[in-house]
């Protein structure tokens, strides 16, 4: 694998030069650093060409604009949110909102960044499997309505049932026995659904499900869907990252 260049953005310099003996003899190197989003920003449009961005987020709103902005302007480049804890799933869904490609936490262990960061360049998204089983448990303050969001009116009985087998983490064959219905009218409901929330993936469509008051049913943790990688430590305090993939 080839040298992968990427803009390191965060406030802390001994997080960055830790960071960069942590990865230091790996294809992934640490061309260049800033220490907040508008000085990277800055740094991009400057000229420079980094394939990864590893972004320090402490979800300020200027910090949610200049992602965007990221994003917007320099469509090729992987943006990595890494964060410091896992106390509000807003912070998440407004990453994936404004256009990142993963959102891993400071206590990742370095093998495990480095995997992510692999499956980041195949161009999935990623996010902690312990944080999605936070999610599901209820450990993480969602600070959802006591009701469910307006936004669910839109949606039929059935395309809300989908939703709830995407917060339990359910493939297309699953759903389709527990719902008695076939693959195939599972794919068209499911596409029905991306549409109408405008959401790109299964992952994105889970995290707007949550956002809406929405919750699963009968369910521990996320499973991946087959196809799905899961890695990670076997400690609590290392987080796991996990890939959903963009597929229906």
């Amino acid at each position: 694998m080839q040298n992968v260049e990427m803009l390191l953005i965060d406030a802390n310099k001994l997080f960055r030069e830790g960071l960069k003996k942590l990865l230091d003899g790996s294809s992934f190197v640490i061309s260049d650093e800033a220490d907040s989003m508008a000085e990277g920003m800055v740094r991009l449009e400057a000229g420079m060409k980094p394939k990864i961005a590893l972004v320090e987020f402490d979800a300020g709103s200027d910090d949610i604009s200049v992602l965007q902005q990221m994003r917007e302007k320099h469509a090729d480049l992987k943006l990595v949110v890494l964060a410091a804890s896992t106390r509000n799933i807003h912070n998440l869904a407004r990453c994936f909102e404004a256009g990142a490609d993963a959102y891993l936490l400071k206590n990742i262990s370095p093998d495990a960044l480095k995997q992510s960061l692999k499956l980041v360049l195949l161009g999935e998204k990623v996010f902690p499997t312990r944080l999605a089983a936070m999610l599901i448990s209820g450990q993480v303050d969602t600070q959802r309505p006591a009701m469910a969001s307006p936004d669910l009116q839109g949606l039929s009985e059935r395309e809300i049932q989908i939703l709830r087998c995407l917060l339990n983490g359910h493939p297309n064959k699953v759903i389709a026995k527990k719902l008695s219905i076939t693959e195939a009218t599972v794919k068209v409901h499911l596409k029905g659904v991306l549409k109408k929330i405008n959401a790109a993936n299964r992952t994105q469509a889970a995290i707007w499900a949550l956002n809406n008051g929405l919750s699963a049913e009968n369910a521990a943790v996320i499973t991946p869907r087959r196809g799905a990688v899961a890695h990670g430590g076997s400690t609590p305090t290392t987080a796991s990252p996990i890939e959903f993939g963009s597929g229906v």
